[in-house]
């Protein structure tokens, strides 16, 4: 069925006059008009027991000079896939949202161009806010608030802290037993035990994300320390020298220690695993594999920090298919049951020279993958979710 959109007037309307359309998630009222006008934006929209859509809210945020951020490619794409499936999808803020319409941006693939428009509320919404601070915010509580109030499914409701992914994980039965020895600072003597008992470490801030902050800590000689960051290395005579000088960092910016696991290996450099998930009918499926391989550095594999990307064909095993598939249905159904419903959701995982499997990293709002059919299946699998979820799949 044919929507059509008057800017001038920021008023919706169809052309059937046989019947009333809703639209949106409190199933508001369409107006009608005799035909439409040619100037007018339209859309092709599937129809269900008289409501229009699925009409989809992306909500992310503003950057300091007023302009929308976020992945603008991911946005373009997920638009045109949900044309071709007859939906459609707009780009909101929190600062949009009003009592009963929201102010959001509607991409327009025909003309290349965004165009600003007034929407009843969605029928669902799709959280890609993408700062941490900003999931604080009084404007953003207000806006999660009013949507659960209003009854609209808000998908993926959060960033997960890493502390408290690992809390999840360690009381779950069978996660449990892929997760590197972790603990928070909270003083010295836990931290200088933790590293006695290890020698080699990681410290990673609970709230970051591709690697940033993060260093290794080596203990030599039961004194020394030696720390290695991406693009620095210190020596510190003691565990104390080194904690004098940490401490504030350390516990106001939340950090975790963990055991190092000493990764296997390809061509002599260690590898991780990438693993997209969506969720489905029953559970939770692998939507795609990557390898990500360190090069100049051992530190981290991310591509930012010089990484490199293999394909997962080339280190495929039915061992590795196995941990993958039975991680990602329990992470998936885990998150869920105790934070909120997430539909997608990407992990960084491992194996160990001796074989052992671990889970190192949750990422509830994945960045985009550098594998383009990967990427591909990604909008696929969103945009059949939206349809499913909004009860317009067919």
């Amino acid at each position: 069925m044919k929507l059509f959109y008057d800017s001038t007037s920021a008023n919706w309307y169809h052309t059937n006059y046989e019947t009333v359309i809703t639209m949106g998630g409190e199933k508001e009222i369409i107006s009608k008009q005799q035909k439409g006008n040619l100037e007018d934006t339209s859309f092709n929209l599937k129809i269900k027991n008289k409501h229009i859509g699925p009409l989809i809210g992306i909500m992310s945020a503003r950057k300091r000079d007023g302009t929308i951020a976020g992945n603008g490619p991911l946005f373009r794409e997920l638009q045109k896939k949900l044309i071709s499936y007859h939906g459609i999808s707009f780009i909101f803020t929190p600062d949009g949202v009003k009592d009963n319409f929201i102010s959001g941006y509607i991409y327009l693939p025909d003309r290349d161009n965004w165009m600003k428009v007034k929407l009843p509320f969605p029928d669902l919404v799709y959280n890609r806010v993408p700062f941490r601070k900003l999931e604080q915010d009084k404007d953003y509580c207000s806006v999660l608030l009013k949507l659960k109030e209003k009854n609209i499914l808000f998908f993926n409701p959060c960033f997960i802290d890493k502390y408290t992914l690992y809390l999840l994980l360690q009381n779950h039965p069978i996660l449990q037993e892929f997760l590197p020895n972790t603990e928070v600072i909270h003083k010295q003597t836990n931290f200088q035990a933790f590293l006695e008992k290890y020698q080699s470490v990681y410290l990673k801030p609970t709230q970051s994300a591709r690697g940033k902050g993060i260093f290794r800590l080596k203990l030599l000689n039961q004194s020394e320390i030696h720390l290695e960051g991406l693009s620095s290395r210190e020596i510190y005579p003691t565990p104390l020298s080194f904690w004098r000088e940490w401490e504030s960092v350390l516990i106001e910016e939340n950090y975790i220690v963990q055991e190092e696991i000493h990764s296997a290996e390809y061509d002599g450099k260690r590898f991780d695993f990438r693993i997209l998930a969506h969720a489905e009918s029953e559970g939770y499926q692998v939507t795609g594999i990557g390898i990500r391989q360190s090069q100049g550095q051992g530190l981290t594999t991310h591509l930012s920090n010089g990484g490199e990307l293999l394909s997962y064909e080339l280190l495929r095993s039915n061992e590795h298919d196995q941990f993958i598939k039975t991680v990602v249905d329990h992470i998936g159904r885990t998150l869920t049951e105790q934070i909120g419903f997430f539909g997608e959701f990407s992990i960084d995982a491992g194996i160990s020279v001796a074989g052992k499997y671990y889970i190192y990293e949750v990422n509830s709002k994945p960045m985009s993958f550098d594998e383009e059919e990967i990427e591909k299946r990604k909008i696929t699998q969103l945009c059949r979710l939206f349809l499913k979820l909004t009860d317009f799949l067919e």
